[in-house]
């Protein structure tokens, strides 16, 4: 009964409205009843977030009561009334919601407000996105539990953005882009409630080329240039509720080029090069959230042991890591291996191989990201024209040594930019 209604009230509004386009939404059966949306809801992970982050980081999880529409009495879904409609929206695939904000304006409201992706959030309802850039200015989205690929409108930028080192953060529901515009660095925006950029943004230390990681609603930067080519030490907390960027304790050392995942409630920054003549650093650092020490952590960088000494150290992309379940995985590009971080006795150990397919140019191009309870390996072979592919693979390390599987591959004139994970 409850999806005929659901299904009743969309098709109506489909008809008279047409699809969203820019979520290139298809005409798909809102399955919320018999399980056959593969949504992923993480039980294990509920409250997560708020469990393991200090209270001065704000408050992650936010109650109906507490959400902008509490009292908004539209029924949303006619004859079961709001609390039921929330509870079935909710467990909705979020690439639906462009055609569900369409019913009417308790839907858009509900969706663009935020307040779904919070009681999404505070129910245990997550569903990660890969954002992938394979050209300087668009973005596409794909979800892996369907396999679906959406477009994100087109950025907008001058020329000096476009040829700039850039990198990205997914945080939230914004997808951040760094970059520099002629005089000064610029941050541009993406909101996965309005579907658009904007810019304006602005970090305390302008910055680039450095570290970061995201859990729930905050992330941090690490490190980097500043404008002038300086290597830092700095870093810096943001609130995507809030738009707030705080400035942290300084790191033990300046390191640039180097990487950044959240672990066992703490932020660890990884590798990276130091000072003028670009010294390796194997070292690691380890924020604890609670007491905001930093704390450094020797051979944490998943240096190779004999590295090509024709192969500048700035010339090699930063390491390769991601975490998953609390386990740290590296890529290691050159030998085509997966290793995993012993953190008891703080040595890397190869598990398996990469996927075959998994080309990269020094590790430049090859996207090696933690989507949930998988790791994600995005790469792809060129042509001697320059036309080739990208391929999606997954693994799950809970269920043993790595076996790939290929969810999807795609037709690319270039390696992949950029790329972040968004799990809301």
């Amino acid at each position: 009964m409850l999806e005929d209604l659901i299904w009743r009230d969309y098709l109506r509004a489909c008809e008279l409205e047409g699809n969203w386009s820019c979520m290139n939404c298809r005409l798909d059966k809102i399955e919320i009843l018999n399980g056959k949306r593969p949504l992923e809801i993480e039980g294990d992970e509920r409250g997560l977030v708020a469990k393991k982050l200090p209270k001065r980081f704000g408050n992650l999880c936010m109650s109906a009561a507490e959400s902008n529409d509490s009292s908004n009495k539209d029924p949303l879904i006619h004859g079961i009334g709001r609390d039921n409609s929330i509870s079935s929206l909710i467990r909705c695939s979020r690439s639906d919601y462009g055609c569900i904000a369409m019913l009417n304006r308790g839907f858009r409201n509900l969706i663009r407000t935020g307040e779904l992706h919070r009681l999404r959030r505070q129910n245990g309802v997550v569903e990660h996105w890969i954002y992938i850039s394979c050209d300087l200015l668009e973005w596409e989205a794909f979800d892996p539990n369907r396999g679906r690929w959406m477009h994100l409108p087109m950025m907008t930028s001058n020329e000096c953005f476009f040829y700039s080192d850039k990198e990205s953060l997914a945080v939230g529901t914004e997808l951040l882009v760094f970059g520099k515009e002629v005089m000064s660095n610029v941050i541009y925006k993406y909101s996965l409630l309005t579907n658009s950029w904007t810019t304006g943004m602005r970090m305390n230390s302008p910055r680039c080329l450095f570290g970061s990681a995201s859990i729930g609603e905050i992330a941090i930067v690490a490190g980097g240039c500043d404008p002038q080519g300086i290597t830092l030490s700095s870093a810096e907390i943001y609130n995507s509720e809030t738009g707030i960027w705080k400035t942290l304790p300084s790191m033990n050392k300046q390191r640039k080029m180097c990487s950044g995942v959240f672990m066992d409630g703490k932020f660890y920054v990884i590798g990276g090069t130091e000072g003028s003549d670009s010294k390796v650093l194997t070292c690691g650092e380890e924020f604890n959230l609670e007491t905001e020490i930093w704390t450094e952590i020797p051979n944490m960088s998943p240096v190779r042991a004999a590295r090509d000494n024709e192969v500048a150290a700035t010339s090699e992309a930063p390491p390769l890591v991601a975490v998953v379940d609390d386990e740290l995985y590296a890529a290691d590009y050159a030998g085509m291996e997966v290793k995993k971080y012993d953190k008891v006795n703080r040595v890397w150990v190869t598990v398996g191989r990469l996927p075959d397919r998994a080309d990269s140019m020094n590790g430049w191009g090859l996207a090696f990201r933690a989507c949930g309870h998988q790791l994600i390996c995005i790469g792809g072979p060129r042509g001697a024209s320059g036309e080739g592919f990208i391929e999606v693979n997954s693994w799950i390390p809970s269920e043993g040594p790595p076996q790939w599987n290929l969810l999807s591959r795609k037709q690319s004139p270039t390696f992949v930019y950029n790329c972040a994970v968004m799990g809301c």
